[in-house]
């Protein structure tokens, strides 16, 4: 059944604003507010007491007694989880557990709540609910109150209040008792609940359901493979802070990378560095809501950029300072801490944030179906980018891996550095401004000449990672989706040859293979197992790519999602989740390698 913080086999809910994890006892063990970087008033994914012990906390859970079988499903097309627990004796119950999301008076309803509706569906059960709230990262006592039909806890941050029709006195002394009929719960903002609350939640379950069953139906998704696609979709959607558009690199922090690693990161963030991957994953599915928001909050960065620097990460409010700190009072995912809070990354130089930037920024100025395209003041803004691309793309940086401890002239840097320059000369096409094209394609030739000139080794057949010696680095996999090289391009068989021999491991694909600042690396970074299987498609192999997507695919949580790394060896699934990479990687391979719907009626 899972335990706090014992499996990454979590299913998230959320609605943009809000979101939680749900492991599979039913247990809600993680959820941030105010937003998704805030403080956990659900914490246990972290802590690693047994969730039976009398003093745990950071959860909140609904216990059917003598439960012997628990099922977990999400409603068809949406991020609302019901879990079915049973009994030896027949008895049964379910719970609807979702974040409200629907458009109410002409805007869309997304509060910072979670709501959760239980329904008796065979014999007479008997169910427990146990609300163990935690708030200042699991170091201060949480005073709770209960009302007549509310409990009302204060937090560090906010107060929040549950409103529900159930027993209160029951819950709060975490007692047995029959459930003869449905009972709901709002846990939101400390304010009154206007309206009947039955009735209300069950609005908002229909409504939410409705409203995520729309937009799906909206997308543009292949015929093969079309259930991993639309989970893959909606989780992306919950990974995005609506109000600013901001997407994150996955929905916790400090999930280490492989077992006592120290590799602890929180990417409650909005890393520059995936937008490429992510605006590219976007135009596939045709989300233009998601896309067109998060191009904004992006021209938002640019705006605020000085110079034209751009750092590798931002909070979803685009702030700049994420200062690092240690929760010392959470032990951390099975007991492997520490648990970062901030992410001092956000203060490295990694060059590669100048192209990703503006690869992503150019649709803008060539998709018509935007309601607001990018114009000359755009441009002008992106050029300091480009300017800074051009000054820095052979100066050494701590590289798309945030080493920490060393730099080199990075050839993937090198590369998205040209891809800013080379698409700069595509924006400056597209709103007719020859002079400007021709500039940045002359500084774009004259980079990708140099680039080639430092980075290839004769003797190994391949680019290397960097231009100091003959290193190997998954990212390279990327000069074809980048335009930097075509896929007949000798130099390009060659280095992946290169890096199949280096870095695959069976059906993964490592990032590096050298050591770094914590050692040799020991799981398989998700995303460069997509990138792998995109060249293999490209150069020919396209059934070996097939097999080796269905692979990754097996590998899945019960949820359909992927964290950031898995042990080669053991397949057991490592790092922060659900993450934002793989979720984009099942997507484009799955667009990539999809039969058309033509082929498929």
């Amino acid at each position: 059944m899972g335990g706090n913080g014992r499996t990454l086999d979590l299913w998230p809910i959320g609605n943009c604003q809000a979101s939680a994890l749900i492991d599979r006892a039913g247990r809600m063990i993680w959820a941030c507010v105010p937003r998704v970087d805030g403080d956990p008033v659900f914490s246990a994914l972290l802590d690693n007491k047994d969730w039976r012990s009398p003093d745990a906390r950071g959860f909140w859970a609904i216990e059917l007694e003598g439960c012997v079988q628990i099922e977990q499903r999400y409603v068809r097309n949406t991020p609302v989880l019901v879990t079915r627990q049973s009994d030896a004796q027949g008895n049964a119950v379910e719970t609807y557990d979702f974040c409200p999301r629907y458009r109410h008076k002409g805007r869309m309803y997304r509060p910072v709540a979670f709501a959760r509706v239980v329904r008796p569906v065979a014999g007479s059960p008997r169910i427990r609910v146990r609300f163990r709230p935690t708030t200042s990262w699991h170091s201060e006592h949480v005073p709770i109150s209960y009302g007549s039909n509310h409990i009302r806890i204060v937090l560090s941050y906010m107060a929040m209040r549950i409103s529900t029709n159930a027993p209160i006195g029951l819950i709060s002394q975490e007692s047995w008792f029959r459930l003869e009929h449905d009972i709901h719960f709002f846990m939101g903002p400390d304010e009154s609940f206007s309206d009947a609350l039955r009735p209300a939640i069950e609005r908002m379950l229909d409504d939410t359901v409705h409203e995520w069953q729309t937009w799906v139906r909206s997308l543009a998704i292949p015929p093969e493979w079309q259930e991993a696609v639309i989970r893959s979709a909606i989780t992306l959607k919950l990974c995005q802070h609506e109000e600013t558009g901001a997407i994150v690199a996955a929905l916790t922090t400090s999930i280490p990378e492989h077992a006592d690693s120290g590799r602890n990161w929180d990417y409650r963030y909005c890393w520059i560095r995936d937008a490429y991957y992510t605006v590219e994953a976007l135009n596939r599915l045709g989300a233009l809501d998601v896309l067109e928001s998060y191009l904004v909050y992006l021209r938002n960065i640019v705006d605020n950029a000085r110079g034209g620097h751009i750092q590798p990460l931002y909070d979803v409010r685009g702030n700049a300072t994420l200062e690092e700190w240690e929760a010392a009072n959470l032990p951390g995912y099975r007991g492997m801490g520490p648990v970062r809070v901030g992410n001092a990354a956000y203060s490295q130089i990694q060059h590669d944030a100048y192209g990703q930037i503006v690869l992503s920024s150019v649709q803008g100025f060539i998709d018509q179906r935007l309601l607001r395209m990018a114009g000359h003041a755009d441009f002008e803004s992106l050029e300091a980018v480009g300017e800074r691309a051009w000054q820095v793309y052979d100066q050494p940086d701590a590289g798309l891996w945030e080493l920490r401890t060393r730099a080199h002239v990075h050839s993937y840097s090198a590369v998205m550095c040209w891809a800013a320059c080379d698409r700069l000369a595509h924006a400056a096409s597209a709103l007719d401004l020859p002079l400007r094209a021709a500039h940045w394609n002359s500084r774009a030739e004259a980079m990708k000449q140099r680039i080639l000139e430092c980075a290839w080794r004769p003797d190994s057949k391949a680019i290397s990672a960097n231009f100091e010696d003959d290193a190997r680095d998954a990212s390279l996999l990327q000069l074809l989706d980048l335009r930097f090289l075509k896929a007949e391009d000798p130099q390009f068989i060659g280095t992946l040859a290169a890096l199949e021999t280096d870095l695959r491991r069976g059906n993964n694909m490592l990032r590096y293979s050298a050591p770094d600042d914590f050692g040799e690396p020991v799981t398989a970074f998700n995303v460069c197992t997509f990138w792998l299987i995109e060249a293999l498609h490209r150069t020919g192999r396209s059934e070996e790519a097939r097999d080796l997507f269905e692979e990754m695919l097996s590998r899945r949580t019960a949820a359909g999602l992927l964290s950031e790394d898995i042990d080669p060896v053991t397949g057991e699934l490592w790092g922060n989740y659900p993450q934002t990479y793989s979720l984009v990687g099942i997507i484009n391979c799955a667009v990539l390698l999809s039969k058309p719907w033509s082929v498929m009626r």
